[in-house]
């Protein structure tokens, strides 16, 4: 048994396995349920759920530090998720399909925070602080390697099997089964290669301390304004997270704009993704040299103002596919840029003490403020149309950005 790998071995490797199912269970399933024909309010309801595991992951990370070890969590947790992919590939076909496969994607979503959990803490287990700060770049960059596929290639190569073949469900079975592969693949993979570290071994949680600070983080210093702005800053996008495919993929007649699978992989998982990540590149640049005291209200306009785009499409859904590339380029820009002034500020109201375990709850709360809004946004766009629903989206956009001026930050 190894104690010690190279991390170049297993570090790109842990952390695409760390991308792909979180990809597949809050994008692909979205865009899968639109083919198969399921209503916009029940996919944008039910998808919402998924973020679950996200919200209250905080509550069983000493789970993981105390049974077993973080390198058994890691390989196992992909065996699962492998499982999974199958058995939903498997019962798409079938009359009870959305039943039966939301339930797998929910236990795929579960599995998939609690390999983020496993994977995080072994990255910090298995090499020295020396090398954790030179793999952190190396570990962004192959999860947003893990978004580039499946949002692009993995969507592309469906939308060209949809076309070729005709058969809307045997596609997506096999979009699935190739999840399902890679991630079996990996278990095998990480079974031989992952190290054992000494250091990897179950640990007795102080649950008191566990409390305390959980409790600490509510006595931080106006964090119930804070916790308000995590809600309510990306509360507007929040909404468009699981309109916007359904937009892109309804027919013109509907109002949407009529793109096909493999055109919206180009659009989102192609452009706009590589717009995403230059905005996070050039956020996290803009912040180092001026601080997030002059950044955030110039960040917070370029997450939310480019939200009307989408009102602009609505109201020209027969644009020039150029133009959408365009558009869409710009929005996802802006929201990388909004998003890592976002990302600092949790970082920075978290206690001295606790750092992480603060931070851990700060997320959570900001997954919950991306399902709640996108459990009724659904509903809310098939009452309105998408026009009106858009218009509702820049607007609620507004009361996050009234709360910026009150915070506490550096």
């Amino acid at each position: 048994m190894k104690t010690n790998v190279n991390p170049w071995f297993y570090v790109p490797t842990t952390y695409f396995a760390e991308g792909l199912p979180y990809v597949t269970v809050n994008t692909i399933v979205v865009i899968l349920y639109k083919k198969l024909n399921v209503p916009n309010e029940i996919i944008a309801f039910l998808t919402s759920w998924l973020f679950l595991p996200w919200t209250v992951k905080f509550l069983w990370g000493p789970v993981v530090d105390t049974v077993s070890t973080k390198r058994k969590w890691i390989i196992y947790t992909q065996l699962v998720i492998s499982l999974v992919s199958l058995l939903s590939a498997f019962f798409l076909s079938s009359s009870y399909f959305l039943f039966i496969t939301l339930s797998l994607f929910m236990l795929m979503a579960f599995m998939s925070a609690t390999h983020d959990i496993a994977v995080d803490g072994f990255y910090m287990l298995s090499m020295d602080e020396k090398k954790q700060a030179f793999f952190v770049g190396i570990r962004a960059f192959f999860y947003r390697l893990a978004m580039l596929f499946s949002s692009s290639v993995l969507l592309i190569y469906v939308g060209k099997l949809e076309k070729n073949t005709g058969n809307i469900v045997g596609s997506w079975q096999i979009c699935l089964g190739i999840v399902a592969i890679i991630m079996a693949v990996l278990f095998l993979y990480h079974t031989v290669i992952l190290p054992f570290p000494e250091s990897d071994s179950p640990k007795k949680i102080n649950w008191s301390e566990f409390a305390d600070a959980f409790v600490s983080y509510f006595k931080i210093e106006k964090i119930w304004l804070a916790i308000a702005f995590i809600i309510l800053y990306r509360f507007g996008e929040a909404m468009l997270l699981k309109i916007s495919p359904l937009f892109m993929l309804d027919p013109i007649e509907k109002g949407g704009l009529g793109l096909d699978t493999a055109i919206y992989g180009r659009v989102y998982g192609i452009f706009g993704l590589i717009s995403l990540i230059l905005g996070n590149i050039l956020g996290g640049i803009a912040i180092s040299r001026w601080g997030l005291k002059k950044c955030i209200w110039p960040m917070a306009l370029m997450l939310n103002i480019p939200d009307l785009v989408y009102v602009y499409m609505a109201y020209h859904n027969t644009l020039p596919l150029k133009f959408v590339y365009v558009l869409v380029s710009m929005e996802q820009f802006g929201y990388g840029l909004g998003t890592t002034a976002f990302m600092f500020y949790l970082i920075q109201i978290t206690g001295e003490k606790y750092k992480t375990a603060h931070f851990a709850i700060s997320t959570s709360i900001m997954a919950m403020g991306l399902m709640i809004p996108g459990m009724f946004s659904g509903k809310l766009q098939v009452a309105l149309g998408y026009p009106v629903f858009f218009i509702i989206v820049c607007i609620a956009t507004i009361p996050g950005m009234i709360l910026i001026p009150f915070l506490k930050y550096k």
